[in-house]
């Protein structure tokens, strides 16, 4: 397994493991919640403009579990195509591409929106995942 290989997978595990965490602190413990109770029972008993079909709340904890699916995916295929299809991803200019945007857009939403630990998560994996593709292309 080549260096390229091995920071591909270090880049899509540490996306894994955050998008896996995230989901658990979604639907498990206070991590997620705000600090005032308060603002749980105003969200549950507020609609969204665009419809009344669903809260606040209830779009929070949606918003909250389809960012962590997206995490978890991005890990699964970019893991996946490194180890079991590694000319495809390295070969593919568009796959590289898809996985820069996505990294840099959550690079972007962890640092405008986001707390430092998935801040740096998130940063570390673009390096190694840009090191990755570099790598990759010198090869």
């Amino acid at each position: 397994m080549g260096a390229r290989t091995v920071l591909m997978l270090a880049s899509a595990a540490i996306i894994l493991v955050l998008g896996c965490v995230h989901l658990l602190y979604t639907f498990f413990g206070p991590k997620l919640l705000p600090r005032d109770p308060g603002v749980i029972a105003s969200m549950k008993a507020t609609t969204l403009v665009i419809t009344k079909e669903t809260s606040v709340w209830n779009a929070w904890i949606g918003f909250n579990a389809s960012h962590s699916m997206a995490a978890i995916l991005f890990g699964l295929v970019f893991g996946y195509l490194a180890l079991v299809h590694p000319a495809l991803l390295f070969g593919s200019t568009y796959l590289q591409l898809v996985g820069l945007c996505m990294l840099l857009g959550f690079l972007v939403l962890g640092w405008l929106y986001w707390f430092s630990a998935p801040f740096l998560g998130i940063a570390v994996a673009l390096g190694c995942y840009v090191a990755s593709i570099v790598l990759g292309r010198l090869g």
